[in-house]
């Protein structure tokens, strides 16, 4: 996945990181941290306006910045209620309709 500068900034902001050096980095996490919170949950626009799109934006930041400080290990067990909550929002209408039958 492509991470934009945009994306990149508001992840540098949130962070307090002013300089540029980790850049590449940071990219590389973000985008792993986007694949790590669609398996879970399933899709979603990194780049989209939706609760859904907020909300998973919202966990690949929180992801991302568990990796960075090496700490990936507890972010599950801290962000459990948001990942299910998500994944459970994000199930396709048809989905929940199938399972009722």
């Amino acid at each position: 996945m492509d991470i934009t500068q945009e994306l990149l900034k508001e992840f540098k902001d949130r962070m307090h990181i002013s300089h540029n050096s980790e850049d590449d980095n940071l990219k590389r996490l973000l985008s792993f941290s986007i694949k790590a919170i669609k398996a879970s949950c399933g899709d979603f626009d990194i780049y989209g306006e939706k609760d859904t799109d907020e909300r998973a934006k919202e966990l690949v930041f929180e992801r991302t910045r568990y990796v960075y400080n090496d700490t990936l290990e507890y972010f599950v067990g801290n962000f459990i209620s948001e990942i299910t909550s998500l994944g459970l929002s994000l199930i396709p209408e048809s989905s929940e309709t199938d399972a009722t039958i």
